[in-house]
């Protein structure tokens, strides 16, 4: 199976993101932002956290009209796979793959560590590997990762089963708690935690690990 990552000026977690897809098994691309075409033969695509362009203007929004985007919207239209986290979870909304908004912390601080994630739904291929209802421990690293719809939309996510994790304690203001949310073909997937940063007991755990393992189980059963 084959994963690309996006890398744009200012990306962090691009490295992260790569190796927990090669953890999977995926054989990895990493893709300059000023690229206008994907590699052939992708099965998912991962965008990155981080500060893509310093975050000026609304956080991704620069990054959403970079050139590679356009490919992404294109393979994401065709029925492929798309992973955004964090900063890249900012991206799709603002490429329209995603509903709502990434807003400014409630609380106007950067958010640095764990925090406890519910899965909401397992029917996906991103939370394949988990049960409704579990609860994982996966850190967040964000000053804009206040989720905003209004409650038209949220009852829409909810009723679609669309959400995919929310927070077990809010630590950003989020509406209805929600940590991320799937497209209506369920094979785009945003969210503000980071399970790329979870798949090594090294560094505190390996809650994300079973994202990345079902991930590949679907994709090679696709």
């Amino acid at each position: 199976m084959k994963a690309a990552v996006i890398v744009f000026p200012g990306s962090n977690c691009d490295r992260d993101l790569a190796v927990a897809f090669e953890r999977a098994g995926m054989d990895v691309t990493m893709v300059w932002h000023k690229d206008t075409a994907l590699p052939e033969g992708m099965d998912i695509i991962g965008i990155p956290g981080g500060f893509s362009f310093g975050d000026y203007l609304r956080c991704g929004a620069i990054a959403a009209n970079s050139p590679i985007c356009r490919s992404v919207v294109g393979h994401a239209e065709r029925g492929g796979y798309v992973l955004g986290i964090c900063n890249g979870f900012q991206v799709l909304t603002e490429t329209g793959l995603l509903p709502g908004a990434l807003m400014r912390n409630a609380n106007l601080k950067f958010i640095c560590k764990s925090v406890g994630l519910k899965v909401e739904t397992s029917d996906s291929a991103f939370t394949a590997g988990y049960n409704a209802g579990q609860v994982l421990s996966i850190p967040v690293a964000h000053h804009d990762g206040n989720y905003n719809a209004d409650a038209e939309l949220v009852a829409r996510l909810t009723g679609e089963d669309r959400i995919a994790f929310t927070y077990m304690d809010n630590p950003n203001g989020s509406v209805a708690d929600i940590a991320g949310v799937l497209s209506e073909n369920r094979r785009v997937l945003g969210m503000m935690p980071h399970p790329e940063r979870a798949v090594d007991e090294r560094h505190g755990g390996t809650d994300g690990s079973a994202m990345f393992r079902a991930l590949m189980d679907q994709l090679a059963t696709a």
